[in-house]
């Protein structure tokens, strides 16, 4: 079967690699349907994010179920969200919900993101993939929703997600604030996220117009950033999610929160030291979250509220292209970009 490497920045090719096969009676082999670039992708295309090729690229999918073990809990024919995380559902860190963090698998455990040291576990942007635990891993497909708009909720939708969802379980009607920026899908998807948990107020603050206007679409207030060093909103806000990826995103962030807010971070800070004001994050009481999501824990919460009709991620996607297209448009500077076969 065809399989797409990332080489090096600015180079991708197909290579021909074997079709995988069962190996327990827990697995599964899925054919994807619908792959997204992740935000990261972008980032790992373009060398912001440096990392060593060749690996498999492509780890956001929808895919079928081609073949399956007597004991993977799915069947052939059947549509699945595929985790980009392998985890096994058993083992103290997948019990606590830690999914991304599984013992079962060294650290950084994910499909499309390989390259020495870590192991190339295969990508998404291919004829097939092999999951192992699939009883655990495969999330079915609800009815009636689009696998090319979900195609995403195997990271950045369910990252999104884990920024706002929990929180407004717990605090019903909470205010939501989300600085965008260069976690670009992700921060949108959040905004979204909110709109849908049912939050008081989310208002979305970017200097992209076109991401603005996608973050409405979802109906966030959307407003340009237009930070100034020592400022912060207008307002305090319970729930605070900064997407920015910037020192000044994050101290604006930290001081737009309420007492006793909750601050997610959902950007990758890429300079080995990211000055905050740490002592009025004390003052505030203020909860400050930095991490990978999980995405398989939080997957059954996302897939709900996009099957329920609240959540429409379509609006995220900018440009939809065939798998033979994926090389040439990974650079694409959009939000969202979905391939099909």
């Amino acid at each position: 079967m065809q399989a797409l490497y990332f080489l090096k920045p600015g180079q991708f090719e197909w290579r021909e690699v074997a079709m995988p096969r069962l190996a327990a009676d827990t697995d599964a082999i899925v054919r994807p349907l619908a792959v997204a670039r992740c935000d990261l992708d972008l980032y790992i295309a373009t060398g912001v994010v440096p990392l060593p090729g060749p690996f498999a690229f492509g780890h956001e999918s929808v895919a079928e179920v081609i073949d399956a073990g007597p004991a993977a809990g799915v069947v052939p024919g059947q549509r699945v969200v595929v985790p980009f995380q392998l985890s096994c559902g058993r083992c103290d860190a997948c019990r606590r919900g830690h999914t991304g963090s599984c013992d079962a698998f060294p650290p950084l455990a994910n499909y499309g993101l390989g390259g020495g040291p870590r192991t190339d576990y295969g990508g998404a942007l291919s004829g097939a993939m092999h999951v192992r635990f699939a009883d655990h891993m495969l999330v079915p497909l609800p009815d009636g929703v689009d696998p090319v708009a979900v195609a995403s909720a195997s990271d950045n939708i369910a990252d999104g997600w884990r920024a706002v969802g929990p929180q407004l379980a717990e605090r019903p009607g909470a205010s939501v604030l989300v600085i965008g920026g260069l976690a670009q899908s992700v921060g949108i998807y959040a905004a979204g996220c909110a709109v849908a948990a049912g939050a008081g107020r989310v208002l979305y603050l970017d200097d992209d117009e076109g991401r603005r206007a996608r973050a409405a679409a979802l109906g966030a207030e959307a407003a340009p950033l237009g930070l100034r060093d020592g400022r912060r909103a207008s307002e305090l806000f319970d729930i605070v999610v900064e997407a920015a990826g910037t020192a000044e995103a994050l101290a604006f962030a930290i001081r737009s929160a309420g007492r006793n807010g909750v601050l997610t971070s959902v950007a990758i800070h890429l300079s080995p030291l990211t000055p905050v004001p740490l002592t009025e994050a004390y003052y505030r009481g203020l909860t400050l979250v930095t991490a990978r999501v999980d995405s398989r824990a939080h997957l059954p919460a996302v897939l709900g509220c996009i099957a329920c009709g609240k959540l429409h991620p379509e609006h995220v996607t900018h440009r939809v292209a065939g798998f033979a297209d994926a090389a040439d448009a990974m650079a694409d500077p959009g939000p969202k970009i979905v391939f099909v076969p």
